[in-house]
C-alpha cells in the first residue's frame, strides 16, 4: 500500500475504487430521476443479495444498531416474550434494545467462544410462548458464527419470528433468507456489503410485515417506524419520488455500485471466496501457535477472526507495531477479555494479497514484541491454501 495503511478491521473495510468514486461524485437531488433509479435498483439488488425475492427491503440512514432497533421496534409490543441467543457483545446489545420496547427478554448464552446448543434453544422455546427470537449470525466481538438455518427451523416450528443480526455476515457468510424462512435479516453498509458507514439495511419477510401491520399499538420509535419508511421504499422501487427524511444520496449511489459488484461476482462465489480467505488466515494463526477465541473451527466466522495474544505480549505494543507495519487491525471488544485478544476483518473486497500482507505484519509485530516462532510459518501456511 502506498501513502496509507491497509485497513483490516471488522468494519469499516477496504472499499472498491468505484464505490468510493460514487461517494465522491457531485451530490444530486434526492428526487432527481437518476437518484430515484439508483435507489429503486438498490432495493431490487438487495433481494438478490439476501436471496429473498419475496422480502421487503429497507434502506435507511443510520448504523447497524439502527437496523437492529428497527426490527425490534416494529415487531415487539409491550410484554411480548423475546428470546436472545447470544455469543458475545452484540447479543447482549440486542437484549437491551428489546427491553426498551417492553419485551420480557430471556438470554441464552454459553462460555466465550462457544455457541448455544439447539437442544437448549428448543427447550426454551417449548417452555412458554415467544413472539420473537434474535440470532447474532457473527458476533463481531468474538468472531463466533452461528448456523441460523436450524434455529430458523425451530422458530417456525414454534411459530416464533426469527431476526438474524447479519451486521457482520450479510454478503460474506451464506444466508438464504427465503429458503431458510428467516423473518428479518439486517446489516450495516460498512462491512461485507462494502459501502462506507451510514446505511442501515434490512429485509423483512411477508410474515414479519404482516405481524407489523397487525400490531395493536403504535411503534415506539418514530424514526424507525415502518409506517414512515414503507411508502418511501415502495415509491422509489416504482421509480417515483417520495419523502420522509432526506436519504444519504451518495451512500445509496455507492450501495448500488457495490451490490452490482456482488451480483457480478456471484453470491455463491462470494461465499466461497470468504471461506477461503478465512481458512488461510485462521490456519496461519494456528501455525503461529496462537489461540483463536472461537473454541472450534466449525464456529469460526468467515468475515473476521479473533485471536488471543500470546502470554506476556502487551496488546497495546502489538497493535502499535502493526500500525508501524502499515496494517490496521482491531483490539478486543468483549469487556471480560478486552485486553487479551485482537480482531482481524477479512471481508468484502479482501483478496489474497491483503491476507498475506496482514499475516506478514503480524509475524513482524510478534517478533518485535519478543514472541518466538518459526519465521514465515504463518505466511507459507496461508500461501499453500490460497495458491
Amino acid at each position: 500500500m502506498k501513502n496509507r495503511k491497509l485497513l483490516m478491521i471488522p468494519g469499516p473495510i477496504e472499499f472498491e475504487p468505484k464505490v468510493l468514486q460514487a461517494m465522491g461524485a457531485v451530490t444530486t437531488s434526492h428526487v432527481a430521476p437518476n437518484f430515484i433509479n439508483s435507489f429503486g435498483n438498490s432495493i431490487e439488488l438487495m433481494r438478490k443479495v439476501w436471496l429473498s425475492p419475496k422480502g421487503q427491503p429497507f434502506i435507511v440512514a443510520g448504523s447497524g444498531t439502527l437496523a437492529m432497533d428497527m426490527a425490534a421496534a416494529n415487531l415487539i409490543e409491550t410484554n411480548d416474550n423475546v428470546l436472545v441467543i447470544s455469543t458475545g457483545y452484540f447479543g447482549e446489545r440486542y437484549a437491551e434494545i428489546c427491553k426498551r420496547y417492553g419485551a420480557n427478554v430471556t438470554i441464552l448464552k454459553t462460555e466465550i467462544g462457544a455457541t448455544v446448543s439447539l437442544t437448549a434453544i428448543e427447550k426454551e422455546l417449548a417452555s412458554k410462548k415467544y413472539k420473537l427470537l434474535t440470532i447474532t449470525h457473527v458476533d463481531t466481538s468474538t468472531g463466533v458464527v452461528i448456523n441460523p438455518q436450524p434455529i430458523a427451523k425451530l422458530a417456525k416450528k414454534y411459530n416464533v419470528l426469527s431476526v438474524l443480526d447479519g451486521v457482520c455476515s450479510v454478503a460474506g457468510e451464506e444466508i438464504k433468507q427465503d429458503e431458510w424462512e428467516i423473518d428479518v435479516v439486517l446489516t450495516a453498509s460498512q462491512k461485507a456489503v462494502g459501502v462506507p458507514p451510514g446505511l442501515a439495511l434490512l429485509v423483512a419477510s411477508e410474515k414479519a410485515m404482516k405481524t407489523f401491520k397487525n400490531r395493536k399499538t403504535l411503534v415506539g420509535n418514530y424514526y424507525a417506524d415502518f409506517t414512515n419508511w414503507l411508502p418511501i421504499m415502495n415509491a422509489y422501487e416504482n421509480r417515483n419520488p417520495s419523502y420522509f427524511g432526506t436519504p444519504p444520496v451518495n451512500l445509496i449511489a455507492a450501495l448500488e455500485v457495490s451490490l452490482q459488484f456482488i451480483i457480478e461476482e456471484g453470491i455463491e462465489n462470494r461465499f466461497k471466496r470468504h471461506q477461503k480467505m478465512a481458512l488461510a488466515f485462521r490456519e496461519a494463526m494456528l501455525a503461529l501457535e496462537l489461540q483463536l477465541v472461537p473454541i472450534s473451527k466449525n464456529n469460526s466466522s468467515n468475515t473476521l477472526t479473533a485471536v488471543y495474544y500470546p502470554e506476556n505480549i502487551n496488546g497495546g505494543d502489538f497493535l502499535k507495531n502493526m500500525s508501524d507495519n502499515n496494517v490496521i487491525i482491531a483490539g478486543g471488544l468483549l469487556p471480560s477479555i478486552k485486553t487479551k485478544y485482537f480482531r482481524v476483518g477479512h471481508m468484502g473486497s479482501v483478496n489474497s494479497n491483503d491476507v498475506i500482507a496482514t499475516i506478514s505484519a503480524i509475524e513482524k509485530s510478534l517478533k518485535t514484541c519478543g514472541y518466538h516462532f518459526r519465521n514465515g510459518i504463518g505466511i507459507s501456511t496461508a500461501q499453500d491454501i490460497l495458491s
